[in-house]
């Protein structure tokens, strides 16, 4: 199944794709929008244009486990895409993800308004492989 992950921000949303094997996860890329409302519209029209049966909303818990408001801004997100598409839309845990994307940026050395511009793109990416691995971990049990 094609399943796309968001990692939404205030002004930039990344975004990452996989392909239909559920094996590769790439970025695919980041929506500069502060409005939802349209941030919403741009991420379905994005997901119908990539033909996607799945989108995956990263969910920022806090590190105990516990949602804080930026949970609660990405739930209603969420629930604002399943009012503008019948794709399948469910949450995910996405702890530590702008984290780590920065430490792939520090490894790969990428630097300024490059990084900037891509570390929500990487952080969707590093979301949809966690997702990826839950789910076919969960498959051969």
């Amino acid at each position: 199944m094609k399943i796309m992950s968001v990692d939404m921000g205030d002004a930039r949303t990344g975004l990452a794709v996989c392909d239909k094997s559920e094996f590769l996860a790439s970025p695919v890329t980041v929506i500069h929008e502060w409005n939802k409302t349209t941030l919403a519209q741009k991420v379905v029209d994005k997901a119908k244009e990539l033909g996607v049966e799945q989108i995956v909303v990263g969910n920022p818990l806090n590190m105990d486990g516990s949602a804080g408001s930026r949970s609660q801004m990405c739930h209603d997100f969420a629930d604002s895409l399943r009012s503008l598409c019948d794709i399948d839309v469910v949450m995910w845990d996405e702890r530590n993800t702008t984290v780590t994307a920065t430490h792939y940026l520090n490894v790969t050395d990428t630097r300024g308004k490059k990084r900037k511009n891509v570390v929500d793109a990487v952080a969707a990416t590093i979301i949809l492989e966690t997702y990826l691995n839950y789910r076919k971990n969960s498959r051969e049990v």
